[in-house]
């Protein structure tokens, strides 16, 4: 259960629960199953509700509510910040030269930054044994295994905080590590004002640190791979398209040209690439065409505990979360699929027995799916009955 800051932000709460809502809707399996907690529609309420649970509440206007109650307290009992020139304690010997100088350069063109810099540096002497090392365009920050933290005036007008978090993605403040650091940070926050170094960021520094400053956990010994049970041959069968435009929210953009394709890794088959997605886009049926069907051979494997696994270049997800998928996008003819949502059929979730009927020869596992949710959009996020239904049948 993540923990409430002591000063904290609304508008930030709200704005998690818009990037929550959209990481769903996009198909994203994490936000997928957080939402699902609570609810079975990807809805910007039940993402709200999400977020709220996740911090101990029963509803968003309890989480809103104490958000409120706790950042007037905290404003009428604001701690004092350590004094600014406290990190100089933490100077790396071996430096790359004078820290003024080498600071200074960094924010000579944009000098009403440099007290964002400082309020970041300001959190130090409150985490434990730090290194501070600048160079010539960053601040590096070392806890005692390695680098946690590094601070960027990237522009003229934001730093960047990034940070090393290992389990953590994108997602509210935390934004996509982009240059920031190199390659030990794995998010990063924008920071425009020393007052945007609020609760939050500090709980993530404190975050940051602990988890790079304990020594490396040591690995854990391979899982070896299950028995192989044979090939199942999935057949999807889709009907019920949305038509070729659509814009599932109302006030959102309009999408011109839709398409929906299997998500694949095979090198076999024609695919369309789909840009920041590891995964390709086989087989682009127009979102007005009468019907659309894919083939996808899987990897049937016996289960650690029993049952069936799942595997193969069509096969996405966790052990738990075993799922074919389909990715919803406009076409612009340039050889890429523009990914704006995606549909997950989970064989997690279809009857053993008809794993086990679909296994024998001459025989194949069908996926019937109607392409067009309630309110006339293109189905998305996890797919359930009666939209989705599983059965066995003869070639």
């Amino acid at each position: 259960m993540s923990s409430l800051p002591d000063r904290p932000d609304p508008a930030q709460l709200r704005r998690q629960a818009r990037e929550l809502q959209r990481a769903a809707a996009g198909g994203d399996t994490g936000a997928v199953r957080r939402i699902e907690q609570v609810s079975a529609e990807t809805t910007l309420s039940a993402a709200q509700l999400a977020i709220a649970r996740e911090y101990g509440f029963a509803s968003w206007a309890k989480l809103k509510e104490e958000a409120e109650r706790r950042r007037a307290s905290a404003l009428e009992t604001r701690e004092t910040a350590a004094p600014a020139g406290s990190w100089r304690d933490y100077l790396a010997a071996d430096g790359d030269g004078d820290a003024d100088e080498l600071i200074g350069g960094q924010y000579a063109d944009r000098p009403q930054l440099r007290p964002v810099l400082d309020a970041v540096l300001a959190v130090l002497p409150g985490l434990g044994p730090v290194t501070v090392q600048p160079r010539k365009t960053l601040v590096t920050l070392f806890a005692p295994r390695r680098a946690f933290a590094a601070v960027r005036a990237t522009t003229r007008d934001r730093v960047d905080l990034g940070l090393r978090l290992d389990d953590t993605g994108p997602g509210g403040r935390l934004l996509a590590a982009g240059n920031v650091g190199g390659g030990g940070v794995t998010v990063r926050v924008a920071l425009t004002s020393p007052d945007d170094v609020d609760d939050e960021v500090r709980d993530l520094m404190r975050r940051a640190y602990a988890e790079n400053a304990a020594p490396a956990p040591r690995p854990r010994p391979a899982r070896r791979s299950g028995e192989k049970l044979g090939t199942l041959t999935v057949v999807i069968e889709g009907s019920e398209l949305p038509g070729r435009t659509c814009r599932p929210k109302p006030d959102g953009r309009r999408h011109g040209n839709v398409h929906v394709a299997l998500y694949s890794r095979s090198k076999e088959r024609p695919a369309l690439t789909m840009p920041g997605n590891p995964w390709n886009a086989t087989g682009p049926v127009p979102g007005d065409a009468a019907a659309a069907r894919w083939e996808a051979d899987v990897t049937v494997k016996r289960g650690p505990e029993g049952g069936f696994d799942f595997a193969g270049p069509f096969v996405r997800g966790p052990r738990d979360d075993r799922h074919l998928a389909l990715a919803w996008g406009d076409l612009p003819g340039d050889g890429t699929l523009q990914l704006f949502r995606g549909a997950k059929l989970r064989l997690v979730d279809v009857d053993p027995e008809l794993i086990e009927q679909a296994l024998r020869p001459g025989h194949r596992l069908v996926a019937r799916i109607r392409l067009t949710d309630a309110n006339g959009n293109p189905i998305c996020a996890r797919v359930h009955p009666p939209y989705l239904t599983w059965s066995a049948a003869a070639d």
